[in-house]
C-alpha cells in the first residue's frame, strides 16, 4: 500500500499491475479489498489503482475541503497529477461510480473510458434520502452502528440468497460494521451524507462520449436495474450489463462473470 495526502489527509492507495492505468473505486462502507478478485486478473495487463475512499480501509478522514462527491474527484485527480498519470480509465461501485461520472465531466480529456457498477447518479429517491440520513444521525450520536441498523443494512447490499450462497462474505461483512465505533464511525457517517446527499448529474452524463459500461446487479436493492437503465439510456452508445444472481456487490457476489465483462469491455478501449 502506497499513501498520498492532499490537504492535510492521507491517502492509503495499492498501485499494482503494469500497463494502461486504471482507477478503481469501491463501495461505501468497504475498502480497496473489495476489488481483490477483479485485480488479480486485471493487474496482469493494466496497472490498478486503487484508492481507499476517505475514512475507509487506511484512509484518513476527508479534508475539511471536501465537502462534495465533486471535490472528491479532485482529491483523485491530484492523485493522478502526483503518480504522473495523465489518462486512465475508472471502475467504480456504487459510490465509486458517483465519483467516476464527476471525474469524467471533470477531466474528460483524461478519462478514457468509464464503467459505472451498481450505481445511481441522480439524486438520491426523498424517502430513502431520509431513511439513510436517519440512519447516519443514529450512528453519529452513538459513535458506532447500532445493531438494528446493522441488520437493517447488511441485507441491502447482497442478492436474497447470499446468507446460504456467500455467508463467509455476509458474516466479513456484517462484523467490519459492528466493529466501527468512535471517531471513525462519525467519520464514515460523514461521507456517508456527502454520498446521500449528491448532486445530480444527469445533464453532465448526456454529454458523456467517452466509451461507457454500466452493470448492475439483478438483485441490487439500493440501485436497482431501473435506475442503472436510466443512465444508459441517457449515455450516448453506453453498453448495458445485468449480473445474475447479485445484489449490490456484485463483483464479489459473481466475481468471475464481473471480471469477464471488464476485460472485454476494457480490451476495446485500449
Amino acid at each position: 500500500m502506497n499513501t498520498f495526502t492532499v490537504n492535510g489527509s492521507t491517502m492509503r492507495y495499492l498501485d499494482q499491475g503494469e500497463g494502461p492505468v486504471l482507477l478503481m473505486g469501491h463501495s461505501y462502507l468497504w475498502d480497496h479489498t473489495m476489488w481483490a478478485p477483479q485485480i488479480e486478473v486485471l493487474s496482469q495487463h493494466y496497472r490498478c489503482i486503487v484508492p481507499d475512499l476517505w475514512a475507509h480501509g487506511g484512509s484518513d478522514a476527508a479534508p475539511s475541503q471536501t465537502l462534495t462527491l465533486k471535490d472528491y474527484a479532485k482529491d483523485l485527480l491530484a492523485l493522478m497529477d502526483h503518480l504522473a498519470i495523465d489518462s486512465f480509465s475508472v471502475v467504480g461501485l456504487s459510490v465509486g461510480g458517483m465519483w467516476g461520472a464527476e471525474l469524467a465531466a471533470l477531466a474528460p480529456e483524461r478519462v478514457k473510458s468509464l464503467v459505472m457498477m451498481d450505481t445511481f447518479v441522480g439524486l438520491e429517491p426523498e424517502v430513502t434520502h431520509a431513511k439513510y440520513f436517519g440512519m447516519l444521525d443514529a450512528i453519529t450520536a452513538a459513535e458506532l452502528v447500532p445493531a438494528p441498523i446493522v441488520d437493517a443494512v447488511v441485507p441491502m447490499f447482497f442478492a436474497k440468497d447470499a446468507e446460504t450462497a456467500s455467508p463467509e462474505l455476509v458474516a466479513r461483512f456484517r462484523a467490519s460494521l459492528s466493529e466501527l465505533k468512535g471517531q471513525r464511525a462519525v467519520d464514515v457517517a460523514t461521507i456517508g451524507r456527502k454520498i446521500f446527499g449528491r448532486r445530480e448529474m444527469f445533464d453532465d452524463i448526456e454529454q458523456f462520449t467517452l466509451p461507457t459500461l454500466i452493470m448492475v446487479g439483478m438483485e441490487d436493492t439500493p440501485r436497482p436495474p431501473l435506475e442503472a437503465q436510466l443512465m444508459h439510456d441517457t449515455i450516448k452508445h453506453s453498453e448495458y450489463v445485468l449480473i445474475p444472481k447479485a445484489g449490490h456487490i456484485s463483483n464479489l457476489e459473481q466475481p468471475q462473470f464481473v471480471t469477464d465483462k471488464l476485460v472485454e469491455f476494457l480490451a476495446k478501449v485500449h
